[in-house]
């Protein structure tokens, strides 16, 4: 093993990264203009918590601070970059759920039933999850572990897009957005989705195709609303 792998393997080098990261969002937060679309979507939210927050991958680094004072835990894989994500999540503030999705759709086998099952008893607590819509590798397309989550716990999913006018997109297969301090900064809701407790194969990909077509809106929103 190299001496980069051990050393991104460290505890202490994972913490420092991981903290590091977490104080250079709370900058892009506090010195960023916000704009939040819709502008009463935490009151129009209140009634329906706690909600399943769903997201793209490589556009979730501000998600943590959209969740004002409602408490809310994110999923993160086990990988060793999760590691760092799950560290900075913690220090900003959120509690996290370990495991992820694999390419053939579901989230509930890299990290085993368990992380599905944590996800389920933290929604009936009270408290909202957040996770990323797509699974590893294959982006914007909406797996159906969200699904299948929504199903059985009976909550609402609330799609959502953060980006800044001032970013850094990388050529990788999520298009990894960095956001930039100083910038605009734009929070859009999408519609919300509801999965019935049974439904047939019809019904589940349309609630599929309804999600991944709410997320695009969102995200595109948002967008558009940054770089104005």
């Amino acid at each position: 093993m190299g001496v980069v792998k051990r050393l991104a393997r460290s505890r202490p080098v994972q913490t420092m990264v991981g903290i590091g990261a977490a104080e250079f969002l709370r900058l892009v937060w506090l010195t960023s203009r916000r704009f939040l679309e819709p502008a009463d979507i935490y009151e129009q939210m209140i009634p329906q918590l706690p909600v399943i927050i769903a997201m793209w991958h490589g556009q979730h680094f501000l998600i943590p601070f959209i969740r004002r004072n409602y408490p809310a835990k994110v999923l993160i894989s086990r990988h060793r970059d999760g590691e760092m994500n799950a560290i900075a999540a913690e220090h900003l503030g959120v509690g996290t759920i370990r495991g992820s999705g694999d390419a053939g759709g579901r989230f509930d086998l890299k990290g085993g039933v368990g992380a599905f099952q944590a996800m389920l008893t933290t929604l009936e607590e009270g408290c909202s999850v957040a996770l990323t819509a797509d699974v590893p590798k294959v982006a914007r397309v909406v797996g159906n572990g969200i699904l299948k989550l929504a199903q059985l716990s009976g909550r609402p999913i609330l799609p959502a897009a953060v980006t800044t006018s001032r970013r850094k997109v990388l050529k990788n297969w999520d298009r990894t957005t960095i956001n930039l301090p100083f910038s605009r900064l734009a929070m859009v809701a999408g519609e919300v989705v509801t999965v019935p407790p049974d439904p047939d194969d019809a019904t589940l990909e349309r609630c599929r195709a309804s999600l991944e077509a709410s997320l695009n809106r969102a995200t595109a929103r948002a967008y558009e609303l940054a770089d104005r």
